[in-house]
């Protein structure tokens, strides 16, 4: 009898163990490396059909702060800052002649910092880019920098300019693009250089390039000093658009408008090379070489980009 019971515990045992290892080879032990390949037991198969992917976020469009267009002869970046977003872009440039009209850099950054602080004032569909400096080296010569400044942050500015108004191959840049250029410029009763040949050298060069990826809507050029608003042309006539500009930006500023530019010969400048190019382009000279007219020439700013609003 005893027997019989050991017998019977036995099978049972022998039955629960073999019913153990049953279980665990068929419902845990579901991964097995056979040859360093992993085989999955049917059970827990994954159906990929069924997975649903997560949403695809598109990327948010990235609106461009700052261009540099090049650099300089003594390797200063040539720098376009942009405001503002839309199709029409119009276009301030300061610093062209650097140092000796270091006031339309100084009002440039006036500008950034202005539109920094007022976006609104920059209409729907409209960006406004910025060239505070054209000339870097120029500028530096004079001012020390090239970068933005203030009055206060100048120790001295020479009283002697002229020769911040080059670049430093001594090239006058507002005698260096293709509209009537010659090697020798004149500028009021001197002559100046021109360079070797139209976009000779790199700002101009850089200038060049830009607008023709860009192609802004219109262009606003800053000299220094006459006080006056003078409209662009190379032998085409004057553009209807760019007759507005003067008409708008002289009445707002209270500057003086003027059809061209006849004190003097003038050869390669850049705003008729503009309107050689069919772009609207004004050339807004200051009254002094120290005084950026801050108010004045926000006004005509504020006419120019009410009359692109949409």
């Amino acid at each position: 009898m005893n027997d019989m019971k050991l017998i019977t515990t036995i099978a049972i045992v022998a039955l629960i163990v073999a019913g153990g290892i049953f279980i665990y080879f068929k419902y845990f032990n579901t991964i097995k490396i056979e040859d360093n390949d992993i085989e999955i037991a049917p059970e827990f198969v994954i159906d990929e059909s069924q997975i649903i992917p997560p949403p695809v976020e598109e990327p948010e469009e990235v609106v461009e702060k700052e261009t540099v267009l090049g650099t300089s002869v003594e390797n200063r970046a040539i720098t376009a800052y942009h405001y503002g977003e839309g199709e029409k872009e119009i276009l301030f440039v300061g610093g062209i002649h650097g140092g000796y009209s270091w006031n339309t850099a100084l009002l440039a950054y006036e500008l950034m910092d202005y539109l920094e602080q007022n976006p609104n004032t920059i209409p729907e569909g409209v960006r406004v880019s910025i060239i505070p400096v054209l000339n870097p080296d120029g500028l530096t010569k004079i001012v020390g920098t090239a970068e933005r400044f203030s009055l206060a942050s100048i120790p001295q500015v020479q009283a002697d300019t002229v020769a911040g108004r080059f670049n430093a191959n001594t090239v006058d840049l507002n005698r260096n693009f293709d509209c009537d250029w010659q090697t020798k410029g004149t500028w009021q009763d001197k002559a100046v250089s021109g360079g070797n040949a139209p976009f000779s050298e790199p700002e101009s060069l850089a200038f060049k390039k830009y607008i023709e990826s860009s192609k802004p809507t219109a262009v606003i050029v800053w000299y220094s000093s006459l006080g006056g608003v003078f409209a662009s042309n190379c032998h085409n006539g004057i553009l209807p658009e760019t007759s507005a500009l003067t008409t708008l930006y002289a009445d707002a500023s209270g500057y003086q408008a003027y059809e061209n530019f006849d004190f003097y010969e003038i050869t390669g400048d850049v705003v008729n090379w503009l309107a050689k190019n069919n772009i609207p382009a004004i050339s807004v000279l200051l009254t002094t070489h120290d005084d950026t007219e801050w108010n004045k020439n926000l006004s005509g700013i504020e006419a120019v980009l009410n009359h692109y609003a949409e």
